[in-house]
């Protein structure tokens, strides 16, 4: 072991310095990269190329249609008593999946052709389970509070300030919450 730690970092630094150099001045800061090295430049909206030449395409946003087709795509398919809870979890959101996009396609609201995959599908349920159930803890606080003279519009936005106030961010899946209050599960 060296005696002279530093001399075996000086070695590694110079071949950091042998691959980037970087220079920091006052009016500009500039970064050089060997010809191996590609940065990977991605900003919202624009494709970019990956390392390995493959192009990265935009990330679709969930609509509020959207929204309610996987929530009905969801309940159809956990309430079927033929195959009922006797399946794995991607077997389920699989049939989750192309119970969604049969439903895009019979409403013609198929966006560009690109299919929801089962692990989106279940990322966004969750996401909406999560947040929907929150929003109902909020609107049962709400309707707790209720006085006489209160309309349901009152309580609703008795809610949404609930909920504001214990998650700092406001709650914008109305649509999720419409469709699921209702409802047993």
């Amino acid at each position: 072991m060296d005696s002279y730690p530093s001399a075996s970092s000086s070695k590694f630094v110079e071949l950091l310095n042998s691959q980037q150099t970087l220079s920091f001045g006052n009016n500009e800061d500039s970064v050089e990269l060997s010809s191996s090295q590609l940065p990977f430049q991605c900003s919202f909206g624009i494709e970019a190329s990956n390392f390995d030449g493959e192009t990265a395409t935009e990330r679709r946003k969930w609509t509020p249609k959207d929204d309610i087709l996987l929530i009905s795509s969801w309940l159809n398919t956990s309430k079927d008593p033929v195959v009922g809870n006797e399946q794995r979890s991607g077997a389920f959101w699989s049939r989750i999946a192309a119970y969604f996009e049969a439903s895009r396609e019979s409403q013609g609201t198929d966006a560009g052709g690109e299919q929801r995959e089962p692990t989106h599908c279940k990322q966004r349920w969750h996401r909406i389970n999560d947040l929907v159930s929150k929003f109902c803890g909020a609107y049962e606080a709400a309707t707790r509070e209720k006085s006489s003279g209160q309309n349901e519009n009152d309580v609703l936005k008795l809610a949404h300030q609930i909920f504001y106030n214990n998650h700092q961010k406001r709650f914008m899946l109305d649509h999720a919450w419409k469709e699921l209050r209702n409802d047993q599960k």
